[in-house]
């Protein structure tokens, strides 16, 4: 029995020993930042921005629209009155976006850290919550960083 435990012991020191003296894993993602100043009006609708789909997350569609989140840029505003030829109208942009929701005439953007309403109808900013959502992760979830004091996290740049 105490062969055992001391093998135990031995063991995990073993690990633990291993475990710390290991390079920690580096991110193939270098973070980008924007100071608090200018990310509190950086939501707005750019009429007529007609950007590629690049890396699209979710899809939402409130008649006749089409709305496409373009992940940490914004949302993509596609007119589809007729489906066979859609017309990309605009785009929302929102640093930091990763998701969305529509409730009624209302666009919910995490816009990185800080929750925001933005009326479809009116196409403005009705409502900025700040500070109540987690910073976004690296796309690989392995990277910790430490993010400068009057800066905002909005997305990630691969390193090629």
């Amino acid at each position: 029995m105490k062969r055992n435990a001391l093998l135990l012991i031995l063991t995990l020191s073993l690990i633990a020993v291993l475990y710390a003296t290991s390079p920690m894993p580096q991110s193939q993602y270098t973070p980008v930042y924007m100071s608090r100043e200018g990310f509190d009006t950086s939501v707005f609708y750019a009429s007529g921005e007609k950007r590629a789909l690049q890396n699209p997350g979710k899809i939402y569609y409130k008649s006749p629209y089409i709305y496409v989140n373009e992940r940490y840029k914004g949302v993509h505003v596609i007119n589809n009155e007729n489906p066979k030829s859609p017309v990309k109208e605009g785009f929302i942009v929102a640093p930091g976006c990763i998701d969305m929701a529509i409730k009624g005439d209302i666009l919910y953007v995490d816009n990185a850290v800080d929750l925001v309403a933005f009326d479809l109808i009116n196409k403005e900013v009705t409502t900025r919550i700040r500070d109540v959502l987690p910073e976004p992760y690296t796309p690989e979830n392995t990277y910790i960083y430490q993010r400068p004091d009057d800066m905002i996290l909005v997305g990630w740049e691969k390193n090629y």
